[in-house]
């Protein structure tokens, strides 16, 4: 019988790539977003299903959670970044919205959903974090703040579920061509495009090839924790750029 795996944030970048390699490998995938018209053209291209999530809002995990039936992963790809302020001018709003999609949501929905990959005896969690989980830099203190969080929750599960049948993976990217500096900047291409210039970027299906291997160890294999950057990316804010 083919694993089931729900990736959340399915809707594009990371999320998307992790359905579509996810469905090659022989998973049952579940694409699930708030966009969710995006995760039904993904989930019948890849012959999956597809269902609407929004990670922040608690009504919405529980229908999600009464829709999808038994599981035995989930892939956490919601979340995000906005902005670039620095805290001294920053809008707290914006913050409270990143901490809620990144960390909050991780929450929601392994809480609704913990109980079924314990009862599949091979769950497995993986949250896709950030190197800025473990770094800072000026104009990221939300962001990095949220993403030193999941950080701290992935952590935390494994410790506090050790001894259940669930693995926990947190996955680390770089820099990832995406959507993701072009929502940061609010649909500002110029500004978005300059973070990759000069750089060979990761693209959103080498990152699902680490979630795909993380998911495809044995039983007793947990891979705790991945960091993955483009070659030319030695930390969030030194990189080496051509000319």
């Amino acid at each position: 019988m083919s694993p089931i795996a729900l990736v959340t944030g399915a809707s594009s970048g990371i999320g998307a790539a992790t359905v579509r390699l996810l469905a090659a490998r022989g998973f049952e995938t579940v694409a699930a977003a708030r966009r969710v018209e995006r995760c039904r053209e993904l989930a019948e291209e890849v012959g999956g299903r597809a269902v609407a999530l929004d990670v922040t809002d608690a009504r919405s995990v529980a229908e999600m959670a009464a829709e999808v039936g038994e599981l035995d992963a989930i892939v956490h790809c919601a979340g995000g970044a906005l902005d670039l302020e620095q805290a001294a001018d920053a809008d707290l709003e914006v913050w409270r919205e990143m901490y809620e999609a990144n960390v909050l949501g991780v929450v929601r929905v392994t809480q609704a959903l913990l109980e079924r990959l314990e009862r599949s005896e091979r769950g497995h969690i993986v949250v896709v974090g950030s190197v800025a989980g473990v770094e800072v830099y000026p104009g990221g203190g939300g962001y990095t703040a949220a993403k030193h969080a999941v950080n701290a929750l992935v952590r935390t599960l494994r410790l506090e579920l050790l001894g259940r049948p669930i693995q926990i993976t947190e996955v680390a990217p770089g820099m990832v061509e995406t959507e993701f500096s072009l929502v940061r900047f609010g649909g500002d291409q110029r500004r978005a495009g300059e973070v990759y210039r000069g750089i060979d970027p990761l693209s959103a299906a080498d990152v699902a090839e680490v979630i795909a291997f993380a998911l495809e160890r044995p039983a007793n294999v947990n891979i705790d924790y991945v960091a993955v950057k483009p070659t030319a990316q030695a930390t969030a804010t030194v990189s080496h750029r051509r000319e």
